[in-house]
């Protein structure tokens, strides 16, 4: 009796087990309709009920995984980053966990622990491309936080709530009327999406007052917003039509979203008709028109494409014909990756994100203009624009740096963030010194000459010093005078600069009362005709008799004290006279130059800078054969020699031309 009890009981059993695992069985069916279908919020809690008595590790293990890759299609990349480390805590077999592992932790802004899965990816999968481009963009990623481009960034609480909120639009021309799109609870729409679990959206207004305040948003009328999903707008440059996305669905089908246009209509917007993109075309969204209303650029994945989700365009000769057929913006702006969220600027550079290996995390914002050639020219906005989250849905004021953007960079849900480029400031400190002695010159003129015509003059206070504010765009030049002083100069230019920078400059001036050396003068042994490489020195001189248009100059040349007297002077008479041969070829009166050799009967002086260069010399030593004679090593006697061997100008008169 109680075998055959027992016996009945365990039939009982197995007949409960085989039932809770076919139960367990039928929930991962469902949960694989669900992934198959991309309704992958909803197979996430049907993956997590199945999960939690399966025995099959196999198969566990492959639910864990569709559950955490289910986080990083619907772009929950925290909750994606725990379940992948779970699967590889698991020992999930497909290398390409590490892949998705390292995605989640780069979009997490976890650049280094992302790097290092992102190796291990290539331990098993060698030479993989995709991997070594995130490795990459981690290394830039980490480089672009470290150097911020100078947008300010501003979370525009006035338009956010816990829902999301993005992809914002002006709509007046006065930029006091902002459209978005939002999921909070006053929408029409109550049900869910399958795919993310959000709610449905519609498309929200708010209004700055004179203040410059906003209004509480409030949703437009059902003329725009239904019980489907609204989103993603864009208007005529007369803000007279808008074009928008909507995700009609109903019981029997889903149809994928359709681009809608509608015109105003006093306060109000007239009841919204579809735009009929092309006969095979069953998903746009995210509509963009051109500045002259011909072209509407949107988002499909329509045959056709590079992959992912591609920008496409249509156009029209005039605002009265229909759109002709989608054309592809080709793969200078598509990629194999999404590109969405197309804007036009009114300048016509093409704003889009996109989730390519390059980018921070994410979806970042890219900006594209067409070069000479009509090639797209693409590039990051960089960081605090982008982030390692999700970017997106940029639009600019027409006329300044600024505007708002999308981006779940802080809590994982969408918000709106301000922009703002503040102006670029320039500036020069720059101060005057003896060319000689390296002594601050105080009480010096200096004049700013701009490429833009700007002239300003100031003086050298006692330190030396001078400032001037600069503009973007333009080249300087910068003139020093002081009497007793040959004037000097010195350049720069702000072109190119895309960050506020202040300039340092020094300005030598050299004195009129002694000679002055003219450096990197050379000429072949025993030769007096000029080396090649003379020519960039003896150029300065040329430049130095142009800007002192009112000095006249004694060309002198030294020898060392080898050779014989005559022998040297000859020689450096002919090599004084080859200077001025130069100097009147480039353009130098005649008058203005005289030629002297004197061999070696003026030896150098040793000064501040030799000394500096020269440690074994001290300043105020003469170098003469003697001198040389008693130097300890052949390296100091040779520089002797060196330092000998010269060719410098001495300014005779400072009132050539004068009347």
């Amino acid at each position: 009796m109680v075998k055959k009890s027992f016996f009945s009981i365990f039939i009982i059993l197995n007949i409960l087990v085989n039932i809770s695992l076919n139960a367990q069985k039928g929930k991962e069916i469902k949960g694989n309709e669900a992934y198959e279908a991309g309704e992958y919020y909803k197979a996430i809690e049907i993956y997590k009920d199945a999960y939690q008595n399966m025995p099959d590790k196999e198969r566990r293990n492959e639910v864990l995984f569709r559950i955490a890759n289910c986080y990083r299609l619907i772009g929950d990349s925290k909750q994606a980053e725990i379940y992948f480390s779970k699967c590889i805590k698991k020992e999930y077999p497909n290398p390409i966990i590490y892949f998705y592992y390292a995605e989640q932790l780069k979009m997490n802004g976890k650049y280094d622990e992302a790097i290092e899965q992102y190796n291990k990816y290539k331990e098993l999968v060698p030479d993989n491309q995709a991997a070594d481009a995130g490795i990459t963009s981690c290394r830039q990623a980490k480089e672009w936080i470290s150097k911020p481009t100078p947008y300010q960034i501003q979370d525009m609480k006035f338009f956010n709530t816990k829902a999301r909120e993005f992809a914002p639009a002006y709509a007046s021309a006065d930029y006091s009327v902002v459209y978005f799109t939002s999921d909070r609870d006053e929408s029409l729409g109550k049900l869910k999406h399958g795919a993310t679990g959000s709610s449905f959206s519609d498309i929200y207004q708010s209004i700055m007052d004179r203040k410059g305040k906003w209004s509480t948003p409030i949703p437009l009328s059902e003329n725009i917003n239904t019980e489907f999903d609204e989103g993603a707008c864009s208007f005529s440059r007369d803000f007279s039509t808008m074009y928008f996305t909507r995700c009609p669905v109903d019981k029997k089908s889903k149809m994928g979203c359709q681009i809608y246009k509608s015109n105003r209509s006093g306060e109000d917007w007239e009841k919204a008709q579809v735009i009929k993109i092309s006969e095979d075309s069953i998903v746009a969204a995210h509509p963009a028109i051109s500045a002259d209303n011909l072209t509407l650029y949107f988002v499909s994945d329509m045959p056709g494409g590079f992959g992912g989700k591609d920008i496409w365009k249509i156009t029209r000769n005039s605002v009265s014909e229909d759109f002709g057929q989608p054309e592809n913006l080709g793969n200078q702006i598509n990629s194999e990756w999404d590109e969405v969220f197309p804007y036009i600027h009114a300048d016509g550079t093409l704003y889009f994100s996109s989730n390519r290996p390059s980018g921070m995390g994410g979806l970042d914002i890219y900006l594209a203009k067409k070069n000479d050639n009509g090639d797209w020219e693409i590039e990051n906005m960089k960081f605090p624009i982008n982030s390692s989250a999700d970017d997106f849905g940029i639009v600019f004021e027409a006329e300044k740096e600024r505007g708002y953007f999308s981006s779940n960079r802080k809590t994982g849900e969408d918000n709106i963030y301000s922009f703002y480029l503040p102006p670029l400031k320039f500036s020069i400190t720059g101060i005057v010194k003896d060319s000689k002695t390296d002594n601050i010159i105080p009480n010096a003129t200096v004049k700013l000459i701009g490429s833009d015509g700007t002239t300003l003059t100031t003086e050298t206070q006692n330190d030396g010093t001078f400032k001037f504010n600069l503009k973007s765009a333009t080249d300087y030049i910068f003139v020093a005078s002081k009497k007793g002083y040959l004037n000097g100069k010195a350049k720069e230019s702000t072109k190119g600069y895309n960050e506020s920078t202040d300039f340092k400059s020094t300005i030598y001036l050299a004195s009129t009362d002694k000679p002055i050396v003219v450096p990197n003068i050379f000429y072949d042994f025993g030769k007096w005709e000029l080396r090649p490489e003379s020519m960039v020195a003896l150029d300065n001189l040329v430049d130095i008799l142009r800007d002192n248009p009112n000095i006249t100059i004694e060309l002198r040349s030294h020898t060392d004290c080898r050779g014989t007297e005559d022998y040297n002077l000859d020689l450096s008479q002919k090599r004084a006279q080859s200077v001025v041969d130069y100097l009147i070829s480039k353009g130098i009166p005649a008058e203005r130059l005289t030629a002297k050799g004197y061999g070696f009967k003026v030896p150098a002086v040793v000064d501040k800078k030799i000394t500096e260069k020269y440690p074994y010399f001290k300043e105020g030593d003469v170098l003469t054969c003697q001198y040389i004679e008693k130097l300890t090593t052949e390296e100091q006697r040779e520089t002797a020699h060196y330092l000998n061997r010269r060719t410098e100008f001495q300014v005779i008169r400072t009132d050539y031309g004068v009347k």
